[in-house]
């Protein structure tokens, strides 16, 4: 297996130039990473998505539907900051549509990620020029990825669909990127309002070659635009025009569509750090006025190295924030002489807030210098979706689900065929404590870690690297098993009998899973009290 670890310390330490600090009035929410089927070891596909802001962490499944004719599907705004799975505080109807004929089950999270057939979308806000935003528009991007999963099977159907309701009833929102997969190919479709004048949209898409990897961490990536390579591109019919009309192009210079859209450079910390670890032959530069939109892999990847791109802090490079904040620390040696060494501080961590990264650099100049990490402390969920064509879509499409800071919650795989969730799942929590939200088992003990990072690194982390190994280990019995059920599922079926073995077989070893994790990090954060208790 590829020690990612080990490979992005040598890349990125090798760099002599510095990064500007960030501006942090730029949006540093989400982050997808996007890799082709011949780009990972075991042919999947896949995208992924951190949700990186105050968004609601309950999560579940919704069923399949079938509809009488006539029948309108509701278009809400403010569906991601609900608190339970039925609640609808602050949500606002703003207009309907036709609905299908019959829907896709999809798994419901803040934004809406996979549906039953192995279609997975991911998002990341890109905003782009402000005044490109009309809210006047229909649809927020969540919406739009909602209908997708509901009515699509395929990406590229995904994208077309998502274009023709931007074209005729408008999208409303800031500029945004979402990366749709299905077990063929990934793609990433980046999509801007139209202007004040207009309710419409502007998109383009730019499909991943299957050996790459992409990235899209909120800023605009896709450049010039080959239309008539439609196996790779996809564009509204606007998407010209709109540039040119709004001053944005001169119509004589090749066409970018981040630089007419977004007109800011196409890349920062973390596309730079995903495309440069996994193609460091090509010795990308930071300083670069564009890097490739992906990169071919050097090296194929398993699901685990997926894992560790996510839990990225920068450690032991020269973009580590916390580099410079250490310490003596004495130790002895095996004679009984004390030695001391200079370690960082136990009580600093990669997470450190704004207010106390102000303190420290108030004692010292530039002693805290961050840049923005893959893995964040105020990431409400993430996931990393596996999407597999040589096996039946409820086994071979699941996502590797983790609530709160990626590098400190363990991922557990949520199947296609998932039927339902724990309770857990059904409650949020953002506003309040309580034990009954799953999120709650992870943030407590994971903020308590941070107390001193240097102890409760040691209790967490191999905490998650135990559940991760158990549950990438049972992998091969719990999917031949499923596939075992499945195949009598189909017996039984052909039979007159209709059984759903497989689904309610993968549904309990998901939930036991999900269950095992929750109690485990209640367990941890118990663990932590007493471990901290004089460490504040």
């Amino acid at each position: 297996m590829l020690r990612l670890s080990l490979l992005l310390m040598l890349v990125l330490s090798s760099a002599s130039f510095l990064f500007a600090q960030p501006d942090e009035t730029r949006n540093e929410s989400c982050t997808s990473i996007m890799f082709g089927k011949d780009a990972t070891d075991d042919g999947s596909v896949i995208t992924a998505h951190t949700c990186d802001a105050y968004y609601r962490t309950w999560v579940n499944f919704v069923p399949a539907q079938k509809f009488d004719r006539d029948t309108t599907h509701k278009v809400y705004w403010g569906t991601m900051h609900t608190h339970t799975a039925w609640s609808m505080d602050g949500m606002e109807l703003k207009g309907e549509i036709p609905e299908a004929r019959e829907t896709y089950a999809y798994l419901n999270t803040a934004y809406p990620c996979i549906n039953e057939k192995q279609l997975a979308i991911g998002e990341t806000t890109i905003t782009g020029r402000k005044e490109l935003r009309n809210e006047n528009g229909l649809f927020l991007i969540e919406e739009l990825e909602r209908i997708a999963l509901q009515r699509c099977t395929k990406a590229r159907d995904a994208i077309k669909l998502i274009g023709k309701l931007i074209k005729e009833y408008g999208f409303a929102d800031y500029g945004e990127c979402i990366t749709i997969a299905d077990t063929k190919e990934v793609w990433q479709l980046e999509i801007f309002g139209e202007g004040p004048d207009k309710i419409g949209g502007v998109w383009a898409a730019q499909r991943i070659p299957n050996d790459h990897v992409g990235v899209s961490a909120n800023i605009s990536r896709i450049g010039e635009l080959d239309i008539n390579n439609p196996d790779y591109y996809m564009a509204s019919d606007n998407v010209f025009a709109v540039a040119k009309n709004l001053g944005y192009w001169d119509g004589k210079e090749p066409f970018k569509f981040w630089k007419a859209y977004s007109g800011e450079k196409p890349f920062d910390i973390r596309e730079y750090f995903v495309l440069s670890s996994m193609a460091p032959g090509l010795n990308l530069k930071f300083d670069a006025h564009e890097l490739p939109f992906s990169v071919k892999v050097e090296k194929k990847v398993d699901i685990s190295d997926v894992f560790d791109l996510y839990k990225q802090t920068y450690d032991g490079t020269e973009y580590e924030m916390i580099r410079k904040l250490k310490v003596a620390h004495k130790t002895k040696n095996e004679n009984g002489e004390e030695i001391t060494d200079t370690i960082i501080s136990p009580a600093a961590h990669p997470w450190m807030a704004k207010d106390k990264r102000n303190l420290m650099n108030a004692l010292e100049d530039n002693s805290v210098y961050r840049h923005r990490p893959i893995s964040v402390q105020y990431c409400s969920y993430s996931w990393i979706a596996q999407l597999r064509d040589d096996l039946p879509d409820e086994i071979g499409g699941k996502v590797w689900f983790s609530p709160d800071i990626p590098r400190l919650s363990p991922r557990v795989p949520i199947y296609c065929g998932n039927l339902n969730l724990p309770d857990a799942y059904n409650y949020c929590g953002h506003k309040h404590f309580s034990r009954q939200s799953a999120m709650w088992a992870f943030t407590r003990a994971n903020s308590l870690a941070l107390v001193n990072w240097g102890a409760g690194k040691e209790i967490v982390e191999p905490e998650v690297t135990t559940f991760e190994n158990q549950v990438l280990n049972e992998t091969e019995f719990v999917e031949s098993r499923a596939m075992e059920l499945f195949k009598k599922d189909k017996e039984n079926a052909a039979n007159g009998n209709p059984t759903q073995l497989c689904r309610e077989y993968l549904t309990g070893y998901s939930n036991t899973s999900l269950r095992s994790a929750i109690n485990r990090w209640w367990e941890l954060g118990d663990k932590l009290w007493v471990e901290m208790r004089w460490k504040f």
